[in-house]
């Protein structure tokens, strides 16, 4: 039997702002427990919540950055339900008119690009935090937290399975990033995902009972989690049980979900308006101001790429997968980087050097104006590829600019045809045998003989005029 896994995406993401939503406590990472927790954030008797306009305008820019509406009157809500680390009882959020509807975010799938729909993002308070490993037998709580600005953004139920979700996850991730409006990181809360996940018959419109899973803080553990969840469902649906609506806690030592409490519905949390607190108006004016002083976004880079630079869509999607890498190639392009070759070389060898020592793209070691200088001697003939590699490596490691090392380490590359015959010519004569096989027909030969011809250089010779004084002469 055929099943489809359904999934909707709940992100929280810490909007970057010094203070917190209804109080100046500072919202910096690391301070020790409780003391950035100010009488506002614990709801002492007599204190009054006072909104930050600063996590208003960071809300209004990502409504405008997915196309959204933006709501002209929205309302606090108090969300009520008891939990350690929540001290007032209840959670300042919005239900019924949040700040930002509708909207749409695009994906890159292998197959191609999906449209996935944004629900709403509304303006809520972070509750604090509890701390079970470094207590014996009991639980602590730290209050830092409370009262932190987060916006959370509430997709439909438009995923089908875990690597959707997870290209969404990183898309959304990547475009707070860009707008500044979030620091994205994962490690410290700045980012952390809630995913619905449900399963139905392939084909069946109707949805199945979901389960959320709750915190989920890296891309590896959120797909591992939807791809655990969705085969626990199916494999009950199948023995002939039925879904409980649930919250769920992904355990990552063990690679599976657990029950964490019934998934309550929004009667639930008998929802009402803040009474301490008016209701939040937008004008046109603001919108527009802030419209105004937007970067440029991803969508709109790609275009331009695309038209710009004649460079595929492949190129163009990974060179805007964040904000840092697609201005490190607009500098190198305006330093006179072939395009086509800036994009290789980004989205090849330098991401792959990231890669390998877990660094985003803003760490690259270089400047785009050296980098452009390498590729500018790769375009001349000054160094082949092979040995642009090596000269990256040394200015990776702070050797010095492309043209000082190539000189330097003796890389620049032979093109003089006469010298290339004469290596050609030296090689032929000392492998008579191998000048037979080819001619018999063995291909395997050439390359052997065109090894030879690099190896007696070091590899500096250029290669395609190699194999063209190879063939011309094992030709006669």
């Amino acid at each position: 039997m055929a099943w489809e896994t359904v999934v909707g995406i709940e992100t929280h993401a810490q909007l970057r702002t010094h203070s917190k939503i209804f109080s100046g406590a500072s919202t910096a990472f690391g301070a020790p427990p409780n003391t950035q927790a100010s009488a506002v954030d614990i709801a002492l008797p007599g204190v009054l919540p006072v909104l930050n306009g600063r996590a208003v305008e960071l809300a209004i820019r990502f409504g405008l950055a997915i196309g959204a509406t933006i709501a002209p009157k929205s309302v606090f809500a108090r969300k009520n339900y008891f939990y350690p680390d929540l001290p007032k009882g209840y959670q300042i959020s919005q239900y019924e008119l949040p700040v930002v509807l509708g909207g749409s975010l695009t994906i890159a799938l292998p197959e191609g690009v999906k449209t996935v729909r944004i629900t709403r993002a509304h303006l809520e308070e972070d509750a604090g935090k509890s701390l079970h490993e470094d207590f014996h037998g009991m639980s602590g709580i730290d209050l830092n937290r409370a009262g932190t600005p987060l916006l959370e953004i509430v997709t439909e139920p438009d995923l089908r399975g875990a690597k959707e979700a997870l290209a969404y996850a990183r898309a959304l991730h990547a475009l707070v990033r860009w707008i500044e409006i979030c620091d994205g990181n994962m490690q410290e809360g700045s980012f952390r995902c809630d995913a619905n996940v449900s399963v139905r018959k392939a084909g069946d419109d109707r949805l199945g009972t979901r389960c959320e899973i709750k915190n989920l803080n890296s891309f590896r553990f959120m797909e591992k989690a939807i791809e655990y969840e969705a085969r626990r469902q199916i494999g009950i649906l199948e023995a002939g049980g039925s879904i409980t609506q649930e919250t769920r806690l992904y355990d990552a030592e063990r690679d599976e979900t657990r029950s964490m409490r019934s998934k309550e519905d929004a009667q639930d949390y008998r929802y009402f308006p803040d009474p301490d607190l008016l209701p939040l108006a937008i004008s046109e004016e603001e919108t527009a101001r802030i419209r105004a002083g937007m970067p440029e976004l991803p969508a709109h880079k790609r275009e331009r790429y695309a038209a710009q630079y004649a460079l595929p869509s492949y190129d163009v999607m990974q060179l805007t997968e964040s904000r840092e890498k697609a201005d490190y190639f607009e500098r190198a392009a305006a330093a006179g980087a072939p395009a086509k070759l800036a994009a290789n070389w980004l989205n090849g060898e330098i991401a792959s050097r990231l890669n390998d020592a877990g660094l985003e793209f803003g760490a690259v070691p270089l400047p785009p104006e050296e980098l452009a200088r390498l590729l500018a001697r790769i375009q001349d003939g000054t160094v082949s590829q092979k040995a642009a590699k090596d000269v990256l490596a040394q200015m990776w490691a702070g050797k010095g600019g492309a043209d000082a090392i190539i000189e330097a380490k003796g890389l620049r590359q032979i093109s003089d045809p006469g010298a290339i015959e004469a290596l050609v010519d030296g090689v032929l004569a000392a492998n008579a045998k191998q000048v037979e096989d080819y001619r018999a027909g063995k291909e395997k030969a050439f390359n052997s003989l065109v090894g030879q011809v690099m190896n007696q250089c070091r590899g500096r010779a250029n290669p395609v005029q190699v194999n063209e004084i190879l063939r011309r002469k094992l030709a006669r």
